[in-house]
């Protein structure tokens, strides 16, 4: 703990802050009303193994991997919200990107038109979020050498199959059929963004359906991939999103078609019975953020208190 009152930490966290303030600005400024969720919840919001579960009295609960389900209930009460809240998840392995609990900065938003809505929105929050922070903390910026992001009026973006065929391009390592981006693909696809574009973020769309949560609507022209999307940022994924399904009957058939019980899901669904607008929405993970707006090297430098499958406070390894 002394460590954070160190000269060369400090700033790091003043710029945390001022990212904070700049992601609800925005919010706030697309009239978004803030909401407040729980991170105990009866259902694990994406299914899979990395997900922390205990008894809760006589029954079992979960902390939540994302406020999504919650933020799309609300989206019927208030059309637009967003939501700052920690998010947990049971990461196999010990890396520079992630950790086990994180703070997330979600927005969702009712009454899309299409993709482009949402694309729009997430890239004009992100550059609002790292404007707002380069403007009110230049001494902080300073003093950690840190020089002003290159951010374009236009953000490039591909399908992923596109940006699998540049990766291959460049590298000579051909993912085309993979359904994600790997690290390394990240890195070089941020690079090509900065050679081509002069620019430090690129979108991603298009992800495969069956890669991406159940709640994420597939392209009606194709099905096989999602109106989904990533931001890259300096090279890493930063935030993620979909266009939602809104549409009952279709989220049901989504969940059985992932093996999930459509009663653990009860109250979600109970939303969509008595309808939801067409929406969306993204999330932001404020930590990686930080990193990469400062060019640290690992993702604990930009938490205070981080957890990974190693630490809660102390080392649990080492048990000091």
């Amino acid at each position: 703990s002394l460590t954070l009152r160190h000269d060369a930490i400090r700033p790091i966290f003043k710029v945390q802050e001022a990212l904070m303030e700049g992601f609800r600005r925005a919010a706030q400024k697309l009239g978004c009303t803030e909401v407040f969720v729980p991170t105990i919840s009866a259902s694990s919001t994406e299914g899979g193994a990395e997900v922390f579960r205990f008894p809760y009295y006589e029954h079992e609960a979960f902390l939540i991997q994302s406020p999504q389900l919650y933020k799309q209930i609300m989206v019927g009460v208030f059309e637009r919200v967003y939501v700052v809240s920690h998010a947990y998840r049971a990461e196999p392995s010990v890396t520079t990107r992630h950790l086990t609990e994180s703070i997330q900065l979600d927005l969702e938003i009712g009454f899309i038109d299409g993709l482009n809505d949402l694309l729009d929105a997430m890239e004009g929050m992100y550059k609002s979020m790292i404007f707002y922070a380069q403007d009110t903390c230049k001494q902080e910026l300073k003093i950690l050498g840190v020089a002003p992001s290159v951010i374009p009026d236009t953000i490039p973006r591909l399908t992923l199959r596109e940006a699998q065929k540049i990766i291959c391009n460049r590298t000579g390592i051909d993912h085309t059929n993979e359904l994600d981006l790997y690290s390394e693909d990240e890195k070089a696809l941020g690079a090509w963004a900065k050679e081509k574009h002069g620019s430090d973020l690129v979108t991603v769309t298009h992800f495969p359906t069956k890669k991406r949560a159940f709640y994420s609507m597939p392209d009606p022209k194709n099905p096989e991939y999602s109106l989904s999307y990533d931001l890259l940022y300096k090279g890493v994924e930063i935030a993620s999103g979909a266009q939602r399904i809104s549409d009952h009957k279709e989220l049901v058939e989504a969940i059985e078609k992932r093996g999930l019980d459509p009663q653990h899901f009860d109250m979600y669904l109970q939303a969509f019975t008595y309808g939801l607008p067409p929406h969306g929405g993204f999330s932001f993970g404020l930590e990686r953020t930080t990193m990469k707006l400062l060019n640290l090297a690992n993702v604990r430098e930009a938490s205070l208190f981080p957890r990974d499958m190693e630490r809660v406070d102390k080392r649990l390894s080492s048990g000091s």
